[in-house]
């Protein structure tokens, strides 16, 4: 398996998985996003609490020169470590909601 499949692959199980969540205040759910010819990966929120709409992006990610950035994680799970257990080297994963001058003080990498 070629790398950009094998990281996709990370990331869609990941994704998978957080899709599943339900909540119990939420009519509606989350909604996996996947665009694979532009590398770009989503789980969005939608639907109704009470009489408030709902529409969060907890988790994105991008494929950007051969590497995972991560985009948005609005949760609590580490996902660098569930991409390390999948495979994916701590130099192919960005933190990409970090300023560049940020990202030398992470464990992964800065672009």
């Amino acid at each position: 398996m070629d790398k950009l499949k094998k990281y996709e692959e990370a990331i869609l199980d990941i994704l998978r998985e957080y899709a599943k969540i339900k909540y119990a205040n939420i009519v509606g759910g989350n909604q996996l996003f996947v665009d694979r010819e532009q590398h770009r990966y989503q789980v969005v929120t939608i639907g109704w609490d009470n009489n408030q709409f709902v529409h969060d992006c907890p988790m994105h990610f991008d494929i950007i020169d051969g590497k995972i950035w991560v985009q948005q994680n609005m949760t609590e799970w580490e996902v660098g470590e569930m991409l390390e257990e999948r495979g994916v080297p701590k130099s192919d994963i960005v933190a990409g909601f970090l300023s560049p001058d940020l990202r030398p003080y992470t464990k992964y990498a800065v672009a």
